[in-house]
């Protein structure tokens, strides 16, 4: 992660650098930007791997950098693959399966309603 001058204004970030710190056999998150509108991670589930994250105060959208897999949100079930993009509504039930290749995401996640 890039220091700026100004942390409040402005910061870069390299993919491939992000993604360096969640590679391995186990599921890894690393979160690289935490403001007050919004927070950012780097997501990595292995195959075969179990999803066991819970619904998130915020709204969240994914990017699909690598892999396939599926996505159940609440009831229903999605394919993803590098090049998706999902969107996930604040407190919805929603997690990873059937994970095909090796999966690596950017998290999105907006601000949890009310604080800002």
């Amino acid at each position: 992660m890039s220091k700026p001058s100004d942390a409040n204004d402005w910061q870069i970030f390299d993919i491939p650098k992000l993604m360096e710190k969640v590679v391995g056999p186990e599921p890894r998150y690393h979160e690289y930007l935490n403001v007050p509108s919004m927070s950012s991670a780097v997501y990595h589930l292995p195959v075969g791997c179990k999803d066991m994250q819970s619904p998130h105060l915020e709204d969240e959208m994914y990017v699909v950098l690598e892999g396939k897999a599926s996505l159940r949100i609440g009831d229903k079930e999605h394919e993803v693959k590098k090049g998706s993009i999902l969107y996930v509504r604040a407190n919805k039930t929603h997690s990873f399966f059937n994970i095909e290749e090796d999966l690596t995401v950017l998290a999105f996640f907006g601000p949890i309603p009310g604080t800002l």
